[in-house]
């Protein structure tokens, strides 16, 4: 069985790592590189699985009291939930932009639809709207 001090240094590194993720990946939002975000993503969900995994490790580690009892031990643990905390916080900011700017693409692409689809739309003998795809095009001078 690992040791209960380099299990939690894993976990506190493993926070911290998470934690510097989660700026890049602010960064990236703003700046709308999608294969930056994309890349984040994969690398923030393989962090929170070894987070998971650490914090089980720990959970069934035999000497899971010393986290209580030891002040050094008792800090980090402090440290790690703190740092956590943080990175729900900016994980819930991150998403809230990339909703924002999911809507504002969704906006753009049905404006841009409904230009296109307006470009070519014509009226028939009857009245009825005709969409001509070829309107212009096709012309020979």
């Amino acid at each position: 069985m690992a040791a209960l001090v380099d299990l939690i240094d894993y976990q506190l590194k493993n926070a911290k790592a998470l934690s510097l993720l989660l700026s890049e990946e602010t960064k990236a939002i703003a700046s709308r590189e999608s294969s930056d975000i994309e890349r984040i993503a994969k690398e923030k969900m393989t962090l929170i699985g070894q987070l998971q995994q650490t914090d089980k490790r720990l959970s069934e580690h035999q000497d899971v009291h010393r986290l209580t009892d030891e002040a050094p031990l008792a800090q980090k643990v402090a440290d790690v939930k703190s740092i956590i905390l943080d990175c729900q916080q900016l994980n819930e900011i991150n998403g809230q932009s990339l909703q924002r700017a999911q809507l504002s693409f969704n906006k753009l692409n049905n404006l841009m639809q409904q230009s296109h689809g307006k470009i070519g739309m014509t009226y028939n003998a009857g009245g009825q709207t005709h969409t001509l795809s070829t309107l212009g095009t096709n012309l020979k001078a």
